[in-house]
């Protein structure tokens, strides 16, 4: 895969990302994949690559969860 940092991914900024402050977590799309990257590093760190179903399992939970509080 190219380099996340190099490529438009479409990246989408967590609305939970605190306003841009230290706790900034982005989305993008690539091909068969969904990507994850700590926004205070520029797109110069380490990207996360899941699966479209690892995906939609993961927020799955988080909205199941959040239900619950």
């Amino acid at each position: 895969m190219e380099d996340s940092a190099a490529v438009n991914y479409g990246w989408r900024t967590s609305s939970y990302s605190n306003g841009g402050a230290a706790t900034c977590v982005e989305a993008g799309h690539a091909p068969g994949a969904i990507l994850i990257r700590d926004t205070t590093d520029s797109g110069n760190g380490l990207t996360l690559h899941v699966t479209p179903v690892a995906w939609a399992q993961f927020t799955a939970r988080i909205r199941a969860n959040r239900a619950l509080s």
